[in-house]
C-alpha cells in the first residue's frame, strides 16, 4: 500500500510515523507514506496556498491551483483508488471503513486547513470525505495520522499475531470483551475461571457473551446497526 498526505504542515505527520507499528511496517516495506508540502505547488513567490472567501466571511481557504498541480503530479505517477479529504463535515471513520480501506492499493489524503478547501476541489478531485469525529481542528494532519494508524495496522504482517485485529473492537460491530494477564490473583482480585481453563470453546463463547454484554452496557447503538 502507498498513502500520499497533501499538507500545509507536513512536519505535523513526522513523529507518526518514526516510532512502534508504523514505523515497523514502513521498514518490512509493507506501506510507503510520503508528505507532499502544498507550498511547493504554489506558483507565487510568497508560496500562498490560502486567500480571502468570495462573498465575504471570516477565515482563509485553501486555494484550488496548489492542490490541482500536485493532484495532477501524483495522479501522472500512478493511478489511485481513493482521493480521501478529512473534514469535519465527512463520514465519521469507524472501523469498517478502516477494513475497506486496507484492501486499497494507493490512496491521497487531502488534509483541510484554515476554513477548508475551495468547494471546486471536493467537487472534482475528491473521491471521500472522512471526519474523525463531531469536532474542529487546527488542520487535518492529526485526523490522517488517525486514519493512516487504523489501516495500517491491518494490513498482513504488520501486526506480530495476524489475528490480533480481528479482535478488536468495532469488528463485527461489537466492544471487545475484558483481557486479563498475569498474576491470576493480585491482591484478591482474580481473573475468571474459564480464561485459565484452557478449555478453548468454553472461553471463546464466554468472550462472545462478554462482548456483547460489553456493548449492550456501553455502546447499544452499535447493536442497532
Amino acid at each position: 500500500m502507498r498513502i500520499d498526505i497533501i499538507t500545509v504542515l507536513p512536519e505535523l505527520l513526522k513523529s507518526p510515523f518514526e516510532a512502534s507499528i508504523l514505523k515497523r511496517a514502513i521498514d518490512k516495506g509493507l506501506v510507503s507514506v510520503y508528505t507532499h508540502n502544498l507550498r511547493d505547488y504554489t506558483s507565487n513567490t510568497y508560496k500562498q496556498v490560502d486567500d480571502y472567501q468570495f462573498g465575504g466571511g471570516a477565515g482563509m481557504v485553501l486555494m484550488i491551483e496548489p492542490i490541482d498541480k500536485c493532484l495532477r503530479k501524483l495522479k501522472a505517477e500512478r493511478d489511485y483508488d481513493e482521493v480521501i479529504y478529512m473534514t469535519p463535515e465527512g463520514d465519521t471513520f469507524s472501523q469498517s471503513i478502516a477494513n475497506e480501506l486496507s484492501l486499497k492499493g494507493n490512496i491521497i489524503i487531502l488534509c483541510g486547513h484554515y476554513k477548508g478547501v475551495d468547494q471546486r476541489v471536493r467537487d472534482h478531485f475528491i473521491t471521500r470525505e472522512i471526519s474523525v469525529g463531531d469536532y474542529v481542528l487546527s488542520g487535518g494532519e492529526l485526523a490522517a495520522a488517525v486514519v493512516c494508524d487504523a489501516v495500517i495496522r491491518l494490513l498482513p504482517g504488520v501486526l506480530g499475531d495476524e489475528t490480533s485485529a480481528l479482535t478488536d473492537s468495532f469488528q463485527d460491530n461489537l466492544l471487545a470483551p475484558p483481557i486479563y494477564t498475569r498474576p491470576a490473583d493480585y491482591k484478591g482480585w482474580k481473573v475468571p475461571e474459564v480464561l485459565t481453563s484452557g478449555h478453548t470453546a468454553k472461553i471463546e463463547a464466554w468472550r462472545e457473551e462478554q462482548a456483547l454484554k460489553n456493548t449492550e452496557d456501553r455502546r447499544p447503538d452499535l447493536l442497532e446497526d
